[in-house]
């Protein structure tokens, strides 16, 4: 009995052995074993964890991956298949890929950054690489902006993890700052008085923190004064427009000259 088992199993199905195709196959099995124990273990780590669920799934579905392959190498190399031509092959395919597509590898990279690192989220107002608007999408590759008039702009996210980038929505609240000039004959105190009723005539103007006024600079004609305060983000453009409207009522309520740059020409006569 024995020697016809072993007869049987080193008769071979093609060039494969039946003894190597059943190690081959019970390696297969517990791989597979193996495979779902570590999975269900990390995908527990995943969500026990504070990265955002698409990163989440993104590393989830590479370490599944990254397993399969493992899987399939150590069952070939039951099946005593020469793994180094195989080996080479998939390194130089897979260097040929990179290649072609590091712009995109770039992007992922930076799209798992700012879905990690959370410098923004959708609805944020920001600025990055000269381009201000809306975050509307934030996919793997690339973000979605709509701009103040309308535009969708398209920014690679590869671009935006490595630029400068500016969130104006993340704290809740931005600063209005208006510069406005007076004349030298205007009593500086005359002046902070108009721009603090200006102030109390704009509706939604943040109490804390409190607003300010200052003398800031003595020109050559006149003197520039201003005017900080603060206001939540949906209202900032509000109070920024309703502020200009309500210094330039203010000032001239308060008889204060709001100045201009003047040009004087002389006319000389010549005598002959």
């Amino acid at each position: 009995m024995s020697s016809q088992l072993s007869s049987l199993l080193t008769q071979t199905i093609g060039t494969f052995s039946i003894s190597a195709i059943l190690s081959a196959a019970v390696t297969l099995l517990i791989c597979l074993v193996v495979v779902r124990v570590l999975l269900k273990l990390i995908r527990k780590l995943l969500a026990g964890s504070k990265l955002d669920q698409r990163v989440q799934k993104y590393i989830f579905a590479g370490i599944r991956l990254l397993l399969y392959i493992v899987t399939a190498l150590i069952v070939a190399d039951c099946l005593h298949i020469n793994m180094t031509s195989l080996v080479a092959l998939l390194s130089v395919g897979s260097l040929g890929i990179t290649l072609a597509a590091e712009d995109i590898l770039g992007n992922v990279a930076g799209g798992l950054v700012i879905l990690s690192s959370h410098p923004f989220a959708i609805g944020d107002f920001v600025e990055v690489s000269g381009t201000s608007g809306t975050v509307d999408e934030i996919s793997l590759n690339h973000t979605k902006l709509v701009t103040p008039d309308g535009l969708m702009v398209m920014l690679p996210n590869k671009e935006l993890a490595s630029s400068r980038m500016t969130n104006y929505t993340v704290l809740g609240r931005r600063r209005v700052t208006r510069k406005i000039t007076a004349s030298y004959d205007a009593p500086t105190e005359t002046v902070k008085a108009a721009c603090r009723q200006a102030l109390e005539a704009t509706e939604n103007v943040l109490e804390d923190p409190a607003p300010s006024i200052y003398l800031t600079e003595y020109g050559s004609s006149s003197i520039e004064y201003t005017v900080y305060c603060w206001a939540t983000v949906e209202h900032y453009w509000q109070v920024h427009f309703d502020l200009n409207e309500h210094l330039r009522t203010a000032f001239a309520q308060n008889n204060v000259e709001m100045t201009y740059d003047h040009l004087n020409v002389h006319l000389v006569e010549k005598h002959s």
